[in-house]
C-alpha cells in the first residue's frame, strides 16, 4: 500500500480541467457514452495505474485496473480501461496519461538499474533519494518502488544524515567526531549516517562510531578498498555508494561491494508512451466490447469523497 491522498488527485485534475471542457461543450458530444483504454507502447515497467483509474473515478467515470503498478507489461496490453461520457473522458485523459508515462518511465530506469545491480550482488539494494522534481514527490517514490526501489529518505525528519553542509557548523573536524556519539544519544533508535568525500574521512567517522557511511563519488577502486578497510573496523556497518550512479554504472559499483547504491537518476528522463484509444457506443453498436475482464485481474478503483 501506498497512501496517495485525495486532495492531491483533486490538484491534478483542476490544474487541466479548470471548471469545465470547452471543446466538448462546443461540440456538442459531453453526454455520448464511451471507453478508453491504455496500454504501453514498448514493453515495460507499468506505474502510476492506480492514479490514473482514481483520476477518471473522481470525474465520475468507471475504471478498472487490468494491470497494477509494478508490473512488466508487453507493448500494446491494456493496463486501464475506463467506461464514461465524452466529458467524463476527455476530463480525465490527459492527466491520466502524463502520470502513467511519467511513473513508467521512472519504474522502467528503476528496474533496469536494480536488474544490472542484481547480476553482480543480488541481495544489493538501490535506493532513491528526494531530489524528485519538487511537488512529484508521492509518485516519484512510488514509481520507484513500483520498479524495485527502496527508498532513501522520505524527508529530514525520517533519518539522521549529516553532510558537509551540516559539519561547517560544528567547529573543527574533532569537533564533529565528538558529536557523532552525542547524536545517537539524542536519538538512540536512528541510526547515525555520515557523508565523506574521501576514504580517510570516512574511516574516521566509521572509529567515532558511525552506522552508516555513505561515499560521494569514490572511483570504484577508492570505494573496493574502503569498504574492505571500514568493515573491518564494524563488520556491521552499512556502505552506500552516491554520486553519478544510473543503469549503466550501477553494476560497476555494486561489484565494490557495498550494501546499496543512492541514486536520483531514474527520476530524469523520457516518460514511457502510453497510448490511449477511446470509443464511442454510438458508434459501436454490437460490436465486441472493449472491456473484457478476468476473475483476479482487475480491480474497480473507488476514491474517497
Amino acid at each position: 500500500m501506498f497512501y496517495i491522498p485525495d486532495h492531491y488527485i483533486e490538484t491534478l485534475i483542476n490544474e487541466d480541467l479548470q471548471l469545465m471542457d470547452v471543446t466538448t461543450l462546443s461540440m456538442g458530444i459531453e453526454d455520448l457514452p464511451g471507453r478508453l483504454t491504455c496500454y504501453p507502447k514498448r514493453e515495460c515497467v507499468i506505474a502510476g495505474v492506480e492514479e490514473a483509474a482514481c483520476i477518471f473515478t473522481k470525474i465520475g467515470a468507471e475504471a478498472e485496473i487490468m494491470i497494477p503498478s509494478g508490473r512488466r507489461v508487453e507493448e500494446g496490453k491494456i493496463c486501464l480501461a475506463v467506461v464514461g461520457t465524452a466529458g467524463m473522458l476527455h476530463a480525465g485523459w490527459k492527466v491520466a496519461q502524463n502520470v502513467m508515462e511519467y511513473a513508467s518511465g521512472i519504474a522502467t530506469r528503476t528496474a533496469e538499474m536494480v536488474r544490472n545491480a542484481r547480476a553482480v550482488k543480488p541481495d544489493i539494494k538501490i535506493a532513491v533519494t528526494r531530489k524528485h522534481f519538487p511537488g512529484a514527490k508521492a509518485l516519484s517514490l512510488k514509481a520507484a518502488l513500483a520498479g524495485g526501489a527502496s527508498i532513501h529518505r522520505l524527508g529530514l525528519s525520517d533519518s539522521i544524515l549529516a553532510f558537509e553542509q551540516h559539519r561547517v557548523f560544528a567547529g573543527t573536524d574533532d569537533d564533529f567526531l565528538s558529536l557523532i556519539p552525542a547524536m545517537a544519544r539524542e536519538f538512540p533508535e536512528k541510526k547515525i549516517a555520515v557523508e565523506t568525500d574521501s576514504p580517510e574521512e570516512g574511516l574516521s567517522f566509521v572509529r567515532a562510531g558511525a552506522h552508516v557511511v555513505q561515499c560521494e563519488r569514490f572511483t570504484f577502486e577508492e570505494l573496493a578498498e574502503f569498504v574492505s578497510a571500514a568493515k573491518q573496523l564494524n563488520p556491521s556497518l552499512e556502505i552506500s555508494a552516491a554520486g553519478g550512479i544510473n543503469a549503466s554504472n550501477a553494476a560497476e559499483y555494486a561489484a565494490t561491494g557495498v550494501d546499496f547504491l543512492v541514486t536520483s537518476w531514474i527520476y530524469f528522463g523520457k516518460p514511457e508512451d502510453v497510448k490511449v484509444r477511446m470509443t464511442c457506443e454510438r458508434y459501436e453498436g454490437e460490436r465486441e466490447k472493449v472491456l473484457k475482464f478476468s476473475s483476479g485481474h482487475y480491480n474497480t478503483v473507488q476514491c474517497n469523497g
